[in-house]
């Protein structure tokens, strides 16, 4: 079992479990594996200059070269090493609270590191010591200030830019403070849009809404779409990789609702093609696939397992029901800003708003709850769960996915925080609530016992 790594990368509260001397050899532990060129960046958290540095200085100690991306979103970092370099480390904390912060390391490919790679560098932390090199093999650092344009265009040039310029839609962001302060505002206006931003000046305190873009951080954003009359709210979160909508009459859009949205138009423009998702997502993604010539192969939760999956079948289009997009011919991970991109090319195109474009998808209703679990408790709370439900039909891919005549619900182990999260759909709300509420109750019930 792993002790460090999550569902993605190492996360914990800085300067607290997270100092300096663990970013520095766990970054020396990564490095040894890699020996190459490394790109390096980080979110505007208060702690990510102080945890960047000791990375970089893990990374020249075990003789690998550092180019500083500096401050930008996850899925930058991931373009940079695809296209340019042999590994990088992204220092973020994603949907986290600020006093979080975390290291997120990818592979060559842009992809967050595999398990087995994740447990060797736990190997080096824990029981033997990473390579240290001599003083004249210690590795050089440099600096890449041009790779945020460089994203930017290649996003534009994914895109129909004509398309979006010619409708004119009016577009407010919210960027949470976050990195995508540094993208998605200009590359919307580059598209044409007519921009109105909300916490866009980029601070590690959060101090306009907490960095998760969920429907109750988000009701101001709401609140200034319908007051404005804009065509589309957009909001992400502290890392940029996770894009959210809200639709021209202020109403909060589910992550799953606009995956499947862009599913239906990326089989329709391919002529079908190849959808990897989570067990945690909507059944509408199957859905659409049936309908448009796709099919959907499911892993478990996490997207740098779907990206790895995208990749290992050539599949088309990935994500998750977060709001986290994976348009695999351009990034092996989710990605804010070509999914902000892809949504507003959509409604341009099609000439309707985005609640008619939602309201034209299969509907289902979703509910999602979470409870706290520590973490020395997570394996036997689920194994408990597993064995309670085996009546029912059940998946156990990712957790414990339980189906019934009115739905289905799934319960597993968060990956990143000590909680469990309780996903639940069903075409009644009240069945979706009810279901996500039984969820809660087993966990409950399973840790008092």
């Amino acid at each position: 079992m792993k002790r460090l790594f999550g569902t993605f990368g190492v996360r914990r509260i800085a300067n607290k479990e997270l100092t300096p001397e663990f970013a520095s050899k766990l970054a020396a532990a990564y490095g040894t594996i890699v020996k190459g060129k490394v790109a390096v960046g980080g979110d505007t958290r208060t702690s990510t200059s102080m945890i960047k540095h000791a990375v970089i200085s893990g990374l020249l100690s075990s003789g690998c070269d550092v180019i500083d991306l500096g401050v930008l979103p996850t899925p930058t970092v991931q373009f940079a090493v695809r296209n340019y370099y042999d590994g990088g480390v992204m220092i973020t904390a994603s949907h986290n609270p600020p006093k979080y912060n975390g290291i997120k390391f990818v592979d060559s490919d842009g992809i967050g590191i595999p398990e087995d790679m994740e447990e060797k560098i736990e190997g080096m932390f824990f029981d033997e010591n990473p390579d240290r090199v001599s003083w004249n093999k210690i590795g050089e650092i440099s600096e890449n200030s041009g790779i945020i344009e460089e994203y930017i265009e290649n996003v534009i040039d994914r895109v129909d830019s004509g398309a979006i310029a010619d409708a004119k839609l009016k577009v407010v962001v919210d960027c949470g403070s976050g990195a995508a302060c540094f993208t998605t505002p200009y590359l919307l206006r580059r598209l044409g849009c007519d921009v109105t931003t909300m916490n866009c000046q980029p601070d590690g305190y959060f101090p306009g809404r907490n960095p998760e873009p969920t429907a109750e951080n988000l009701e101001e954003l709401m609140k200034v779409v319908k007051a404005t009359g804009a065509d589309l709210g957009i909001a992400h979160d502290g890392d940029a990789d996770r894009t959210i909508c809200i639709d021209e009459k202020g109403n909060f859009v589910f992550g799953d609702k606009t995956f499947t949205l862009v599913e239906k138009h990326m089989l329709m423009e391919n002529r079908g093609g190849t959808i990897v998702t989570t067990v945690a997502t909507s059944s509408a993604i199957y859905d659409i696939a049936k309908e448009y010539g796709g099919e959907v192969i499911a892993t478990k939760v996490g997207d740098l397992v779907v990206a790895r999956e995208l990749k290992n079948v050539n599949g088309l289009f990935g994500g998750e029901e977060n709001g986290g997009l994976i348009f695999p011919d351009f990034v092996y991970g989710r990605d804010a800003a070509l999914a902000t991109a892809k949504i507003v090319e959509i409604i341009a195109k099609e000439k309707k708003p985005l609640s008619k474009l939602i309201s034209e998808l299969p509907l289902y209703y979703s509910e999602k709850m979470k409870v706290e679990c520590p973490d020395n408790r997570k394996v036997e709370v689920m194994n408990k769960i597993a064995e309670a439900t085996q009546k029912h039909e059940v998946d156990t891919t990712d957790g414990v996915k339980i189906f019934t005549e009115d739905g289905w619900v799934i319960i597993r182990p968060s990956g990143t925080e000590p909680i469990f999260r309780c996903f639940a759909e069903a075409q009644k709300h009240a069945d979706a609530k009810k279901m996500a509420e039984w969820g809660i109750t087993l966990v409950k019930d399973h840790l008092k016992s």
